[in-house]
């Protein structure tokens, strides 16, 4: 007998109670790095509108979860990734990718960024034209409890007319699921901040992806 013919698949686990320590080491209390990875997004030398994005991670009962990491990609202005295929160069320093977790007491979260330009959509038939994404910003969730990371997009209410023309917004059927994805714009001192919760679960349950 061969002997995967009688090995047993690995039972799945949730997220255990460790990951801020293995990702997030500074925010557990254990100084390992000068710099730790994925807080910095932006970087000074960005060009465009600096912003701030704040949030609660919200499970089923409408409490908030206090042990959640949270992982986001995005464009620069001008819709350039910093990837070598990315659509170009990007400014020094721009990394476009950062990690933040939610606060121990209250379960918030926040981070600063620039405004993400708009990006090309994936390709289609060579004869059309490739259509545009609203400026989006790419988020992954994590927490004790969840079997597999989420995914999903977080858009801004101050683009109506991108948000309308988005081919991936215009995937989801019903309106009310679509504003699940829309970050809420408020001005405070002179800087933008937009609000963005995240449901897990229940009437109000953000728009998550398989990808």
């Amino acid at each position: 007998m061969r002997q995967l013919d009688y090995l047993k698949e690995t039972p799945s686990q949730t997220a255990g109670p460790y990951v801020h320590i293995g990702l997030a080491p500074g925010a557990a209390g254990f100084d390992i790095y000068d710099q730790e990875l994925g807080w910095d997004i932006a970087g000074p030398n960005a060009a465009g509108e600096r912003i701030r994005i704040e949030g609660r991670v919200i499970d089923g009962t409408g409490n908030p979860v206090k042990d959640v990491l949270l992982e986001a990609w995005q464009a620069n202005a001008q819709g350039r990734y910093a990837h070598p295929e990315g659509g170009g160069e990007v400014e020094d320093g721009f990394r476009g990718w950062g990690r933040v977790i939610t606060d121990f007491d209250t379960g918030e979260w926040a981070f600063d960024t620039i405004k993400p330009g708009q990006v090309p959509a994936r390709a289609g038939p060579a004869s059309a034209a490739t259509p545009l994404q609203a400026p989006h910003i790419n988020l992954w969730i994590v927490a004790r409890g969840i079997n597999l990371g989420l995914n999903t997009r977080l858009y801004f209410s101050d683009e109506p007319d991108a948000n309308a023309a988005d081919p991936v917004i215009n995937l989801i059927e019903w309106e009310s699921r679509r504003k699940t994805l829309i970050a809420q714009r408020s001005d405070r001192d002179g800087q933008a901040v937009y609000r963005f919760d995240i449901h897990i679960q229940g009437d109000k349950e953000t728009v998550f992806f398989d990808i």
